[in-house]
């Protein structure tokens, strides 16, 4: 009888022997997701839908099993694709506390990875304890009790929610659907009341799409409200933030101005993926052959950086609206004052690389669509070839179809007199073919002297 060996590794250490469950769980995903791709079989997105659960739940049993810390150190050892796939199978309940115990790089990773849409996150409030930005769940109205918030940030609340929140601390808060006003006075404005209102746009950006998020901001009794109809990465960076060093923010007014200071550091990040995305469009535009598939892919390519590019450049100008307004209502502390104008010399910064994409993007649009005009000509110009070859066949098949072709032949048998003259034809075909050829490489042989000169 064969004795069976297991390959897993044995590690006397709890922590190498989960990490070794896990990275075996995701390999034996890989392969048989693989394997699944390239078998041709009935139903075949059924039986990848079902193998592609299988083992996600398998894994989602074992984190649930492992405390968080393991967990935070299996995802700091993954690689940066299986680190996205096992943190996509984490508890939602756990991941703030998860990310906590991440560095600042792998948090910034995960932050938005995944989305939450869960209804205890339809309502987060913030307290300032030593100087951490600390979230106090809020469940009820019973819960606003003894709270004494700095900042209380609703996404995608419903009006209840919306209703009761803004009863408890005397104000109206506005319906996500409802900010579409583009004027500036209707954005950004002080009421009778003294509470700071603006309406800005954040930048979300995800694998399938990208867009602008827009997000209300009101500051009532030193209290920020942030009212949204979607998560978005900058807010759960700037809390993780907040709640890990000490001193970040003080008020709900430095929480505003760290928001936008996330923003542009996001947009800025992605103007980085940007120019990834158009340097590799770059070596495939500058290659000798472009076919007009690749040519269909590169302009697709290059379309989704611009409107990326465009989205950005109209988000960090709605930053700089909304932070010159906030530095010519005299709302701001001369160190937050400080802070706006080093995150406007940031825009500022910003502004020559979104013009420098836009002239990179024109330049590679024109030389696809020449790319393309090249491939168009080519192709006429073999039409105009084989044109040019017919046209003395034509002339002498006009000949032969003439009254004086069959008094020539008089006497002669048809087969003989017209076997002839087919093959007289494909004979002149033939010359002028190679004579079109010939003159073609001694014009090309030309060329290659001239510019070798």
């Amino acid at each position: 009888m064969t004795e069976v060996t297991d390959l897993r590794p044995r590690a006397e250490d709890p922590l190498e022997l989960h990490l070794a469950e896990v990275q075996l769980l995701l390999s034996r995903h890989r392969r048989v997701e693989d394997l699944v791709h390239k078998q041709e079989m009935p139903r075949h997105e059924l039986v990848e839908e079902l193998v592609h659960k299988q083992h996600l739940v398998e894994l989602q049993k074992l984190l649930e099993r492992l405390n968080l810390n393991h967990i935070a150190r299996i995802l700091e050892t993954l690689p940066e694709e299986d680190r996205v796939m096992a943190w996509q199978q984490v508890t939602e309940s756990r991941c703030e506390l998860i990310l906590e115990r991440l560095p600042d790089d792998i948090r910034e990773e995960l932050v938005g990875a995944r989305s939450y849409a869960s209804v205890r996150n339809m309502l987060n409030a913030f307290e300032l304890k030593n100087g951490r930005l600390s979230q106090v769940q809020v469940d009820s109205r019973a819960d606003l009790a003894n709270l004494k918030p700095i900042w209380v940030d609703l996404v995608a609340p419903s009006a209840f929610v919306r209703a009761w929140v803004g009863k408890y601390f005397g104000l109206e808060l506005p319906d996500p659907e409802d900010l579409t006003d583009l004027e500036a006075s209707a954005r950004f404005y002080v009421d009778d009341n003294g509470e700071v209102h603006l309406h800005s746009d954040f930048l979300l950006e995800k694998s399938d799409q990208t867009r602008n998020v827009a997000v209300a901001f009101i500051l009532h009794n030193n209290i920020l409200f942030s009212v949204r109809n979607e998560e978005l990465p900058v807010f759960r960076l700037q809390r993780l933030r907040a709640r890990t060093q000490p001193g970040y923010v003080t008020d709900g007014m430095d929480v505003l101005l760290d928001l936008y200071d996330a923003d542009v550091e996001y947009s800025a990040d992605a103007l980085e993926d940007i120019y990834a995305d158009l340097e590799k469009v770059g070596r495939q535009v500058l290659s000798p052959h472009v076919s007009d598939d690749e040519a269909a892919e590169i302009l697709a390519e290059i379309a989704k950086g611009e409107d990326l590019n465009g989205r950005i450049r109209r988000n960090v100008l709605d930053t700089r609206r909304a932070l010159s307004f906030l530095m010519r209502s005299r709302l701001l502390t001369q160190h937050q004052q400080e802070d706006a104008r080093q995150i406007l010399r940031d825009i500022e910064s910003l502004d020559g690389h979104t013009s420098f994409l836009f002239n990179k993007i024109n330049f590679l649009m024109d030389a696809t669509v020449g790319f393309i005009n090249i491939n168009q000509n080519k192709r006429i110009s073999k039409l105009t070839s084989i044109s040019i070859v017919f046209v003395p066949m034509n002339i002498i098949a006009g000949i032969g179809g003439m009254s004086e072709f069959s008094m020539m032949t008089d006497g002669l048998p048809w087969q003989l007199s017209y076997g002839a003259f087919v093959i007289a034809m494909g004979l002149l075909g033939y010359g002028t073919y190679h004579a079109l050829r010939y003159f073609e490489q001694r014009k090309s042989v030309a060329t290659r002297r001239s510019r070798s000169a």
